[in-house]
């Protein structure tokens, strides 16, 4: 041990490694500052006065603290209406993509599946080259559809670029072998899935989940042109449509109260940016150990 010491003692970093080190920390910082202060502005500029916000007073403290964003946008009924409403399209949503998803994927992983390469061809081409928004909603209207909760979770329950991460996962992480042996000892296909898939793909789990649910929560053009029932209206919809209201003035309204209007517009963007992200930061520290490992998936072998 004491000359392991002394040979590490004697390695030293040359003043090129000194420099490169530097630079690196340098711009890791600067990327660190570039992602890092939209956010804070953006909190800070939710608990400011809508006139600081307005004059541009924000920079990165909140200026003359206050609540009214906030107060403004839980006066709304419907606001509560639409998380609701978007935890259930998020949480059923993620639920039936990540099972599609799954028994789609592993099927193509394994080299025994007969007519693999077609169907993956088939499925990849429609990442490329799609129907058309024109021919979807006819299709979703020909399946009775329109203005149902199914509208927000059937028509992009699976996504391609999501199948062929979990596919390449199977194939890295359950061997053919393994395949083999549950064979032999006579054990099912469902629940060789059941058993031994699922205990072994927490990663690729938790990066499908944390993929479905970001897009599901923050998806609102579908219920834009499905939903016609403001009751069935997630909470990005929901959110669009107060922004909608604060900016547009009456021609009968005074000029102070018109301005007042556009200033708490204003600050409202950032409350409802604050309102939309939370659940989403408040999931991902929970996954993102198993996240980080999915993404990883393939890129070191060993």
């Amino acid at each position: 041990m004491a000359n392991v010491a002394k040979v590490r003692n004697k390695i030293r970093e040359s003043s090129g490694d000194k420099v490169f080190l530097i630079t690196i920390y340098i711009i890791l910082a600067l990327v660190l500052v570039a992602v890092l202060y939209p956010l804070i502005y953006i909190l800070s500029s939710s608990f400011s006065s809508p006139s600081a916000v307005s004059a541009g007073k924000v920079w990165l403290w909140p200026v003359d603290v206050s609540l009214k964003g906030y107060e403004a946008l839980f006066k709304n009924s419907q606001v509560l209406t639409g998380y609701g409403n978007s935890l259930l399209y998020t949480v059923s949503g993620t639920l039936v993509s990540v099972t599609l998803t799954i028994m789609l994927a592993y099927p193509l992983s394994r080299s025994t599946f007969f007519g693999r390469n077609v169907i993956m061809m088939i499925i990849t081409f429609t990442m490329l080259f799609s129907g058309g928004l024109i021919p979807t909603y006819m299709v979703v209207k020909s399946l009775g559809l329109i203005d149902t909760r199914w509208a927000l979770i059937i028509p992009n329950a699976v996504w391609v670029w999501q199948v062929i991460i979990a596919r390449s996962f199977f194939q890295q992480s359950i061997p053919s072998e393994l395949v083999e042996a549950s064979e032999i000892d006579g054990c099912s296909d469902l629940r060789f899935m059941r058993s031994v898939v699922l205990s072994l793909s927490k990663p690729i789990i938790a990066v499908l989940i944390i993929m479905y649910a970001v897009g599901q929560w923050n998806a609102y053009f579908d219920a834009l042109i499905y939903l016609k029932s403001d009751t069935k209206y997630p909470l990005q919809l929901i959110l669009r449509s107060i922004i909608i209201q604060n900016n547009s003035g009456s021609a009968n309204m005074d000029a102070l109260k018109q301005v007042e209007r556009q200033q708490l517009a204003e600050l409202l963007k950032y409350s409802l940016i604050v309102v939309a992200t939370l659940p989403v930061l408040i999931i991902y520290p929970f996954v993102q150990r198993y996240f980080v490992q999915g993404m990883l998936v393939g890129s070191v072998k060993g």
